[in-house]
């Protein structure tokens, strides 16, 4: 049972910096966006909140200034497609190899820093509550926040009017603009978010999951959390549980392991890249549902005054 109740643990604290980047690209995808910088976003996130966290010795400021880097990278790319009207998909992939040299140039002399990292949340008896006490208090405060995300993100898209509007203006951008919502500035706000989220999830990894920063540590995360968008086909709901799922996958390699597999270490690491692909490929079989749910107007520019 406690076996079973520290893999659920791990498999958790896995899937968090995917939950964080997967919803803000949710959200930035239904106003008919794409960004496919996300992995450079996660990137800047983590190495600016590390540095901050060891500068200030506050792991809380370094989660704000991750927050407020991924945010400032996703402005970058806002302007250039939503105000430069350039192509999405090859500002994204830029964007995405700024950000991985970027924060590599910049935590440079980081590399062998150490910090105080987030702790778990510690609640007075709750541990010595059997297997709930662990498993419901034993995480960290951003594990939690990631869950409280989930529930605002659903909410706001299907029972406020403010996601209303931002899912008509990814189904059409045309018709929002002839009855006078602002599009671009939706969807201005939409990337931010995004940005800011993939900040967060980036900041999970450096000061949570491995306190520390080592050039590259998203090892791909980032588009693992694009292809969640469309697994989940676009449900808040399905993004939660499928960045589990990755997260089990992963620690399935570590397991194995442990467990003298003999397997390469290489194809175990794949392990969780192979699922995403056959899953996806799964789900794209079925174009029907794609169709229904990807916002009509996804990676389509628009022009208000066309």
């Amino acid at each position: 049972m406690d076996h079973a109740v520290q893999l659920l643990l791990l498999t958790l604290a896995a899937g968090t910096p995917l939950v964080y980047a997967a919803l803000g690209e949710l959200v930035t995808e239904k106003s008919g966006v794409l960004n496919l910088g996300v992995e450079g976003m996660m990137l800047v996130g983590a190495v600016v909140a590390f540095i901050v966290a060891a500068t200030t010795k506050s792991p809380w400021l370094g989660v704000a200034a991750g927050m407020l880097a991924g945010a400032a990278l996703a402005l970058v790319f806002a302007v250039v497609t939503l105000t430069l009207q350039a192509n999405q998909v090859a500002s994204g992939l830029a964007l995405s190899l700024f950000g991985v040299g970027l924060s590599a140039f910049v935590g440079l002399e980081y590399v062998s820093v150490v910090i105080e990292p987030i702790k778990p949340l510690a609640i007075p008896g709750t541990p010595d509550l059997p297997v709930i006490g662990t498993l419901l208090f034993g995480h960290s405060p951003l594990v939690y926040l990631s869950l409280v995300l989930f529930a605002a993100i659903q909410w706001f898209l299907f029972r406020t009017r403010a996601g209303l509007v931002v899912r008509a203006v990814g189904e059409s951008p045309q018709s929002a603009h002839a009855i006078g919502y602002p599009v671009v500035r939706i969807r201005y706000l939409a990337v931010l978010f995004g940005g800011a989220c993939a900040g967060v999830g980036g900041a999970y990894l450096s000061l949570v999951y491995n306190p520390s920063w080592v050039e590259g540590m998203t090892a791909g995360r980032g588009w693992i959390a694009l292809a969640l968008v469309v697994f989940a086909t676009w449900k808040p709901w399905r993004v939660l549980a499928g960045a589990y799922l990755f997260g089990g996958v992963t620690l399935a390699q570590f397991q194995a392991q442990a467990l003298g597999v003999e397997i390469s270490a290489q194809y175990l690491s794949m392990l969780p890249y192979v699922a995403t692909i056959v899953v996806l490929a799964v789900i794209s079989r079925d174009a029907a549902t794609i169709r229904l749910n990807a916002p009509a107007s996804l990676g389509k520019p628009f022009h208000p005054d066309g």
